[in-house]
Order: C-alpha cells, then structure tokens, then sequence
C-alpha cells in the first residue's frame, strides 16, 4: 500500500471525527487498492490514525499485515465483494443516522425516504439490515447477499454504513446520509414532502446513484 493511499486514509478518519461523527474509538474506514483493502486497526480511534499502522487485508479477510483489524472488517469486504466500483468504505455510530436505524424503514429497500436531493444524488437506497451482533459475520453476508444495487445501509440499532468510487465519495455518503437522517427526526413523525418519483429517478439516472423507482 502506498504512503499516498495511507495518508488520505488517516486524514478522511480525522475529517470524519472532527465533523463529529466519530466519537471515542468508533467508527472504522477502508479504502482499496486492487485486491488488497487497507483499514483501521481494532479500537484505534479515527481522529488519531498513524498511517503506518494501518491494518491490511485480502479481499477473502485474510489478515497480510499491520495490527489487528477492526471487528467490523467483513462488512468493508462485503461491499467491495458486491461493487466492483466500491473503492472504499466508511462504518460510523453518528447520532442521527444511528437513531433512524432503530426506527421502522421507510421502504424495504430503503430507511430513509428520499427527502432531499442530495441524498438520493451522493447516497441512494439505503436498506436497514437486521440487527446482528458487531462484528457478526451474518450480517456483512446478508449485506452482500441484498438482490438490488445499494452503496450503503443501515445497520438496525447500530449505525451506517457507506461506499463509494473513492475515499471522499464514500465519507461524502456518510456526512449526507447523516444529515438527511437529522431533518427525517427533526420532522418529528409529521408527514413531510418527499421528492416525487420522478424527481428521484431523474437525479438518480443523472448522478448514477442507485434508486428503485418504486418505492
């Protein structure tokens, strides 16, 4: 793994921290690089990454080198194991989005409705995966197992999840995965206006997002 890619890990990890969305040691981050995923080490907290120790894994979860990997590694693996345009991934506890995950989903393929344009243009469908121990091997299969395109989810009780073609685009995700989850609980149970079906679909197909009309 080049010093690069490791650096622009570590500097994504303390983004996402001091936006305040990574409290204490959670959360965790992965970036790829061909067949090989670079990853934070267990219990290491995002904000305060060393580039040089850094986990390093094979796409089957083989451990090649670093520290011990994060617990949550196989949900990483899964989404690259899915998308092959999945480039990195980003697992969080932020407040808001944890929240909604322990609320019913809007849709079964979607927890959170489209609600603003943002969210279906850098984040689209995100489907709550049932609860699952952290760490739980299940789940990530489950994750991967989903029969319709997602570059992110919820996990129910637990928090997001988020991928993308690169390092920012997957924090990008999770910052406006976040922030959708905030205005959904700041409308406090009142029926909002959403996009409509062809708005969402139009920003979808424009930005390449991941959205079922149907919902």
């Amino acid at each position: 793994m080049s010093a690069a890619l490791r650096a622009a890990l570590a500097a994504e990890g303390a983004r996402l921290t001091n936006l305040g969305l990574s409290p204490g040691a959670s959360g965790n981050i992965s970036v790829r690089d061909g067949d090989t995923v670079l990853i934070t080490p267990t219990g290491r907290p995002m904000g305060g990454l060393d580039p040089k120790e850094l986990s390093v894994l094979a796409l089957d979860g083989t451990h090649l080198a670093g520290p011990r990997p994060s617990k949550e590694y196989p949900l990483h693996l899964a989404f690259y194991r899915r998308d092959a345009t999945a480039q990195a991934a980003v697992h969080l506890h932020s407040r808001h989005a944890t929240a909604v995950s322990c609320l019913p989903p809007w849709s079964p393929r979607s927890a959170v409705p489209p609600l603003t344009p943002y969210f279906v243009m850098r984040v689209g469908q995100t489907p709550l995966i049932p609860y699952a121990a952290p760490g739980d091997p299940a789940q990530a299969a489950a994750l991967e197992r989903l029969p319709f395109a997602c570059r992110a989810a919820l996990l129910q009780n637990h928090g997001p999840v988020t991928s993308g073609p690169s390092l920012a685009a997957a924090a990008d995700a999770a910052i406006e995965l976040e922030e959708v989850c905030a205005l959904l609980l700041l409308l406090g149970g009142r029926e909002g206006r959403l996009l409509a079906p062809g708005e969402a679909a139009g920003l979808a197909e424009r930005y390449g997002t991941p959205w079922d009309t149907s919902q």
